[in-house]
């Protein structure tokens, strides 16, 4: 709440991630994405307010409290790979010590030569180098340390994993094993996977749906292979998206998004969008997967 002002940076979010599926939420930095995942888990700054309903099973984590969340929650029944991973690792302890550590108290392994084994194969899942184990934080790379927080997250074999951009700082072929390792996490252990992610290459590599968030609101929740193939996104800021990349030689989208301490009555996409009407002044809802007053259809798509 900058100068005292209320902001909301995640408003009217509505959707389910279901067991051995992959639900890519992807927009741009700022757009609520990572305030979301930090809702899901209870990590809000002390000040944030929040309000509404979170079930992952039988549990609200909405209503959560710090001791449920601590002990029940957290690498337990979800996994996370953080937005940040050299600041969720130890500084003082090596990657090794920290999987057999998350190992133990996930898993229940006891015994040295068994901790070790299970470390060494967590890393391996992640395509962590076995001769990094023994490494500080500040001793990888930026891409090492991401490989690193997502053998962590994997230990406990979760039932939901939360992945917040879990391929930056990879080169693209550690991409791709990183995207297909969560994969294989989803499909063969039947777990449920919401990755918060920049990289439309990455999402439609792995994702069933793709929900589109701007300005904290959700306006986008479609399959997959109809959102990146035939007929292709529906809302004017998905079409956008996907213009921008390499393929569509980088065709920008106009303007810039709003403060989200300052968003306007109506659709926040107004400003930048080529179909808006007067009737954007007023607030659309998701309604049939896609939040706009003028969506594309099927004839209006072109790739």
């Amino acid at each position: 709440m900058p100068g005292g002002r209320r902001v909301a940076a995640v408003t009217d979010v509505r959707f389910d991630v279901a067991a051995g599926e992959c639900l890519a939420l992807i927009g741009e930095s700022g757009c609520g994405k990572s305030v979301l995942a930090s809702a899901l888990l209870g990590l809000l700054p002390a000040n944030a307010q929040t309000a509404g309903r979170a079930h992952l099973g039988d549990l609200d984590l909405a209503a959560a409290d710090e001791r449920t969340l601590a002990r029940t929650v957290r690498g337990r029944r979800i996994g996370l790979i953080p937005q940040s991973p050299a600041a969720h690792l130890t500084p003082v302890r090596t990657i090794r010590s920290q999987l057999e550590e998350t190992v133990a108290e996930l898993t229940g392994v006891r015994g040295r030569a068994a901790l070790r084994s299970a470390a060494e194969t967590a890393a391996e899942r992640a395509a962590f180098p076995a001769d990094h184990l023994d490494r500080h934080p500040h001793q990888l790379s930026g891409g090492l340390a991401q490989r690193a927080a997502t053998a962590l997250a994997l230990v406990g074999d979760a039932p939901l994993l939360l992945a917040d951009e879990p391929t930056t700082g990879l080169d693209r072929d550690l991409v791709d094993h990183t995207v297909d390792e969560l994969r294989r996490h989803v499909d063969t252990a039947g777990r449920a996977l919401l990755m918060i992610t920049h990289d439309l290459a990455a999402a439609s590599r792995i994702a069933d749906r793709i929900a589109v968030m701007y300005a904290g609101r959700i306006v986008e929740l479609t399959d997959a292979t109809a959102f990146f193939g035939s007929p292709g996104p529906r809302h004017p800021y998905s079409r956008g998206l996907l213009q921008a990349l390499p393929e569509h030689a980088f065709t920008p989208i106009p303007g810039l998004p709003p403060e989200l301490g300052d968003l306007p009555d109506g659709c926040a996409f107004a400003t930048r969008c080529d179909l808006a009407t007067d009737t954007c002044a007023a607030l659309p809802p998701l309604t049939d997967t896609v939040a706009c007053h003028h969506p594309y259809v099927p004839e209006d798509i072109r790739a």
